[in-house]
């Protein structure tokens, strides 16, 4: 049978958009269908426009700080409309240059949503277009509690639309979302309020960073409560008011609530059935070639069963195209991939946390080395900070590092090098032996 495309891919994320043009590389007739921006939640309404946020957040701070290095500078004040219009612009000049790239690739851009009609053809606006191969892409979306008034809160999607900053913040949820848009709210001047159903923050993340990234966040303002939920929010003629169940069972009110609980894959318009295609726990299940239960029909990023970030669906995305278009086979790691927490302080780590270390190995197969210390940037400050964490865990008998976890500035740009590393056996020794830059913080991982 003859089709029109050779690959449609549906979602232009990062796995979507590498995939496509890997395999238009290839020679393959290419179409990718977004009904949204280019770009993703990633480009539109995450990590880029987050991350921009959180370097505007951090400016007060330093321009505080900078009097502690003889700088005298007056009153600082922040213009969130002249921050967000250069954000837009930026993010907008990287939806320009994903066009560009793809007409230069051939790919064939279609704006519109994708609904299966069967298993080789799609329905995309009022047209029809039928595929040998076909990728999902289609990314997660966030997801929000059943309890009364929640249709009062936000979710992240809505925070990279705000025309106003609120003067009083409510976060529903302390994983890595939550984490980070309270700090970057608390930056602006912003009175946050972090509610937490977990006993501590950054649940998945090493135990030791989490405690060290929550005494940061407090250190700086962030009010939380742990162990606690919102049970119902309501408006009422200042705000919002927000019911609390748990340890802190009490009524806090806000000007706007963010749930950031968790995301989910974004698969319910897709009609997947028609293609029969299976969904395990809510998500697409994928085999090491991310072929599903239909053999020519494909999954990559966050709508499937494996780590949801962003280089990992662009990874997934090039890997995919290489193996079904370039005839090259390739296999991605996923227990060494490194990630990151964009706060105040950041937080990164890569490979086993202390607790799966010794679940994996035993507990007394397990070293664990824990350096605090204060950069030499804060020494001049005149007032407290929290220590930087650096952490190794190594297995005894061989030396072998298993994980590694920071929290600190810029320790986001540091981990990757350290997962290039344990990607090649690094051990225990090798780190004690090798001589570091002097006067960083990366050589304390050296002595």
């Amino acid at each position: 049978m003859a089709y029109d495309y050779d690959l449609v891919v549906i979602g232009a994320g990062p796995g979507g958009l590498s995939a496509a043009k890997r395999a238009a590389h290839y020679g393959a007739k290419v179409a990718i269908a977004e009904r949204e921006a280019l770009g993703g939640v990633c480009l539109n309404r995450g990590c880029i426009p987050k991350t921009l946020m959180a370097y505007a957040s951090r400016f007060q701070q330093w321009i505080e700080d900078a009097r502690c290095y003889g700088w005298q500078v007056g009153e600082a004040q922040f213009h969130w409309h002249q921050f967000r219009q250069a954000r837009d612009q930026e993010v907008d000049c990287a939806r320009q240059s994903h066009t560009k790239t793809l007409a230069k690739a051939g790919v064939d851009l279609i704006p519109e949503s994708a609904v299966f009609v069967d298993p080789h053809t799609l329905k995309l606006g009022d047209r029809r277009v039928t595929a040998d191969k076909l990728l999902i892409a289609v990314g997660g979306k966030p997801i929000k509690p059943d309890i009364p008034g929640i249709e009062h809160c936000v979710t992240s999607r809505e925070m990279f639309a705000l025309e106003e900053l609120p003067k009083r913040l409510v976060i529903m949820g302390a994983g890595y979302i939550g984490v980070e848009f309270s700090s970057t709210f608390r930056g602006y001047g912003v009175e946050v309020m972090l509610i937490n159903a977990d006993d501590e923050i950054l649940s998945g993340f090493d135990d030791d960073l989490r405690k060290a990234v929550h005494n940061g966040l407090t250190e700086r303002g962030v009010e939380m409560w742990c162990k606690t939920k919102a049970k119902e929010v309501e408006p009422v003629t200042d705000g919002l008011r927000v019911t609390l169940s748990g340890d802190c069972p009490e009524t806090i009110t806000a000007d706007l609530v963010l749930c950031a609980i968790g995301r989910t894959p974004n698969l319910e318009e897709l009609q997947l059935e028609q293609a029969g295609v299976e969904v395990q726990e809510k998500a697409i299940a994928v085999d090491d070639q991310y072929r599903t239960s239909q053999s020519h029909i494909f999954a990559v990023g966050d709508c499937t069963n494996r780590v949801p970030l962003t280089p990992v669906a662009r990874t997934e995305g090039r890997i995919f195209a290489d193996i079904h278009f370039g005839n090259q086979p390739g296999q991605l790691q996923y227990d060494l991939i490194p990630s990151a927490v964009f706060s105040h302080p950041q937080a990164a780590g890569v490979g086993l946390t202390e607790a799966k270390a010794r679940e994996q190995y035993g507990e007394e197969a397990i070293a664990c080395q824990r350096i605090e210390f204060q950069p030499l940037l804060n020494r001049l400050l005149d007032h407290p900070t929290s220590p930087d964490l650096f952490k190794i865990i190594a297995e005894k008998s061989s030396g072998r590092v298993l994980g590694v976890h920071l929290v600190g500035d810029q320790v986001a740009d540091l981990i990757q090098g350290i997962g290039l590393a344990m990607h090649q056996g690094v051990t225990q020794h090798d780190f004690e032996t090798m001589i570091g830059v002097h006067p960083t913080a990366a050589e304390e991982l050296f002595s």
